[in-house]
């Protein structure tokens, strides 16, 4: 799984930006603003045995990988919840459902969903939003 972010030059520091995740971080230069990147969403999922990596792509371009493609979605869930204002039970309520596991299980990564089940919860998150795949 491969996350698409930027990279941007703001006075002396370089920025890397993930709109999906709702992040953005900083670093003197870009290989320093590259591992920046990582760091943080190491930092986030908080587990030892997760690494992640940022990658400059060209022209303004970067990609966010990882070692567990699970954990990396997990995020991206929770990241979506949490911009939407959203608690774990009204996630559930809006999958019909009025347990926080309805949702929650998918953003703890105890559950890997079905493409089906994956737009079902973007949708119940972020009403309107477009799940796109690409190869």
């Amino acid at each position: 799984m491969q996350i698409k972010g930027t990279v941007t030059k703001d006075g002396k520091w370089w920025l890397i930006e993930f709109p999906l995740l709702n992040a953005m971080t900083q670093g003197r230069t870009r290989k320093e603003a590259l591992a920046m990147g990582a760091d943080w969403v190491e930092s986030d999922i908080n587990r030892e045995d997760f690494s992640a990596t940022v990658s400059y792509e060209g022209d303004d371009i970067v990609s966010l990988t990882c070692n567990d493609d699970k954990a990396l979605l997990a995020l991206v869930l929770r990241r979506l919840r949490e911009q939407s204002g959203l608690s774990l039970v009204q996630a559930g309520k809006r999958l019909g459902s009025d347990s926080p596991n309805a949702y929650g299980r998918y953003e703890q990564g105890k559950a890997s969903p079905t493409i089906t089940k994956l737009n079902e919860l973007v949708q119940a998150v972020a009403p309107g939003k477009e799940l796109t795949l690409s190869i």
